[in-house]
């Protein structure tokens, strides 16, 4: 737990002692004050990340009072009034005022301690919402072909596009759906001496397998029934830049080798011409699929994996990007406002939080589609969580627990370490070989000890 700074106010000193103490043993730093306006003196002096105010003060000032001016000067700050047990006309009051939350007498030292906690985590969550705004703000996802992320996993591909920048080299990214695999080949190619050519997108899972060839290679006049003209294929369209070729892996295997002759010899050949013709042309690919697992099994070439796989570059899931979930529903909430009449400006704490807590089995294209809804529906300044989409507002994560004191909440090693290999596989989307190398582990050890962490019971 990280220690927090945090402000006591109360007219009863003991009272404060005990509520020091047990903050104390926590791990934070807690001062007190026993008059309000000692308080306020304070607040402009030093920073905290909780007050805790009784209501009644000794003095000139209320604690309903002091919570208004703390609301007022200092709004980044959260409150908690202590009220007297049974007095629900104060506690509403307190909350008018601006108050984040109130807790009755008798304190309960341990109910404190969890409303401090989450007080607290409510400033450091509206904290980074203000830095991702103006973070959006600054950059406007220009930069690299539209990516927009701060996670070490995103700073990588970055890198490794930047590092690429004079490569002419084949690539490929790996990766879920809908975690923007294209924005990453757009990005290759933008960056690359080819940004004045043509990126030609094609997914090789969207074309039917018996017009795939006619579609990369071109073809005829004649070449077959409806052929009642040429047509140049994608290659030729994209020669002078970029052929993505996306979900290569459903690649059907006869087409396999002419594409592999297509990369190493630089020519195609129309269907139905007996000539080749000379293309100029980089090839960046990209996949869900694990391909060393489908080579293995005879699904894909090797030697066409090995030329299309130079430089590997992989897209994490979002929920392994931390507060890039935040930033990125900062970055689609601008441009969907852009196009709406509603000012619109960002998400309250607890909508925040739900977008944090969701685990985003759609990824990327789930969140704007998820932020496009929630501008649509909402009718205040920021999104709240009755904005969000039900299995959103209602999602209940499934860590584990590790950290409890209660030994009926503590896992034997064997479920902890079943339960751990689950959550990575479900994390790299059941890609084995991916997996095994986050687990330090070779597919046959990961393979073996699935057989018999799951064949226990």
């Amino acid at each position: 737990m990280s220690s927090r700074r945090i402000l006591i106010v109360d007219d009863d000193a003991n009272m404060c002692e005990m509520v020091q103490a047990s903050l104390g043993r926590k791990g934070h730093d807690v001062e007190w004050r026993t008059v309000a306006e000692e308080a306020l003196d304070l607040l402009t002096t030093r920073d905290f990340d909780v007050v805790l105010t009784d209501i009644r003060l000794g003095g000139g000032m209320s604690g309903l009072q002091l919570c208004e001016r703390i609301v007022e000067n200092r709004p980044d700050i959260p409150v908690i009034v202590i009220t007297a047990f049974g007095s629900m006309e104060t506690a509403v009051a307190a909350i008018r005022v601006g108050a984040y939350d109130f807790i009755n007498k008798p304190v309960d030292l341990q109910a404190l301690s969890l409303t401090v906690d989450r007080a607290a985590r409510h400033r450091e969550l509206n904290d980074e919402l203000k830095r991702l705004r103006q973070a959006v703000e600054r950059s406007r996802g220009d930069a690299f072909g539209g990516l927009v992320g701060e996670s070490p996993a995103v700073r990588k591909v970055i890198d490794l596009v930047d590092r690429m920048r004079d490569s002419e080299a084949t690539a490929l990214i790996t990766g879920e759906s809908g975690t923007g695999k294209e924005l990453v080949a757009r990005a290759i190619h933008q960056s690359s001496p080819r940004a004045s050519g043509r990126f030609v997108p094609v997914n090789c899972a969207a074309v039917p397998a018996n017009l795939l060839e006619s579609e990369l290679f071109g073809h005829t006049r004649g070449a077959f029934t409806d052929a009642k003209r040429a047509r140049d294929g994608l290659f030729l369209q994209a020669s002078g830049g970029t052929l993505f070729l996306d979900e290569i892996g459903e690649l059907p295997l006869e087409m396999q080798p002419k594409l592999l002759r297509a990369l190493e010899e630089g020519k195609v050949r129309p269907l139905g011409s007996d000539t080749t013709v000379d293309v100029d042309v980089r090839v960046v690919a990209a996949t869900n699929r694990d391909l060393e697992s489908d080579v293995e099994e005879g699904r894909f070439r090797e030697d066409l994996f090995y030329r299309v796989n130079v430089v590997t570059l992989h897209v994490p899931p979002l929920r392994a990007r931390g507060n890039d979930i935040l930033l990125l529903a900062q970055h689609f909430l601008n441009k969907v406002v852009r196009t709406t009449p509603k000012e619109v400006t960002g998400f309250s704490g607890p909508a925040a939080q739900r977008l944090l807590d969701y685990e985003w089995p759609g990824n990327v294209r789930e969140l704007q589609n998820c932020i496009e809804r929630a501008v649509a529906l909402t009718q205040f300044e920021q999104i709240t969580v009755e904005d969000l989409p039900a299995k959103i507002r209602d999602y209940s994560s499934s860590r584990m627990v590790i950290m409890s004191d209660n030994p009926e909440d503590l896992l034997s090693l064997a479920d902890l370490e079943l339960r751990y290999i689950q959550r990575v596989l479900k994390a790299v989307d059941g890609n084995k070989t991916q997996a095994a190398r986050v687990l330090g582990l070779d597919r046959r050890t990961l393979y073996r000890k699935l057989e018999r962490l799951e064949g226990r019971g």
